[in-house]
């Protein structure tokens, strides 16, 4: 039977290198996946996904997938899809439905919330409806567990501003809760 998995994680946890690897390892076995990003992060480009370590490969945008007709759906045994926390509920729903109607797993991996520890709109529809949820772990400079999104710039932890600004490890970093509230993000 197939799953909506949501793979969730702070920055720099792996969950790209994670996609990659999973669909590599399809690959390796025969079988077809189909990696997907959503239309907003364009940092390596329109349809590239790239990992912090370097490993990358080519994908699809979220806009353009949506217009798959089923056939061509079915023409993969998984799909895989990187940055979901930037997809719309809609996006969600329809990613549900190609597991509940067309038996077909769907791998999503992404933050869950925010630089403001506030969900993001495709994460949140995920943590309602996913079949299993599982979290990317890593750990903050001082060796706790990171569970916060930390964007900062040269004046340190930024606390306002947009829920999107793509970036890195030129903008971002994870936090244990206590380094994020304290503003410490400790030796960069």
């Amino acid at each position: 039977m197939a799953k909506l998995y949501f793979y969730y994680g702070v920055v720099g946890s792996s969950k790209t290198a994670n996609v990659l690897m999973v669909h590599y390892n399809y690959h390796e076995r025969g079988k077809k996946a189909l990696l997907v990003k959503p239309d907003v992060d364009k940092r390596d480009g329109d349809t590239n996904i790239r990992s912090r370590i370097g490993l990358e490969h080519d994908g699809e945008l979220m806009s353009k997938f949506k217009k798959y007709k089923e056939s061509e759906i079915k023409n993969y045994d998984c799909i895989i899809v990187d940055e979901i926390q930037f997809c719309s509920k809609k996006e969600i729903d329809f990613l549900s439905d190609i597991v509940d109607i067309l038996e077909i797993p769907v791998m999503c991996y992404g933050l869950r919330a925010d630089f403001k520890n506030n969900l993001f709109e495709g994460s949140e529809r995920l943590l309602a409806i996913a079949d299993e949820i599982h979290e990317v772990k890593t750990v903050c400079w001082c060796g706790s567990k990171a569970t916060c999104n930390a964007r900062y710039n040269e004046n340190g932890i930024v606390r306002e501003g947009e829920q999107i600004v793509l970036g890195a490890n030129d903008k971002y970093i994870a936090l244990c809760r206590k380094h994020y509230k304290e503003g410490n993000f400790g030796p960069i």
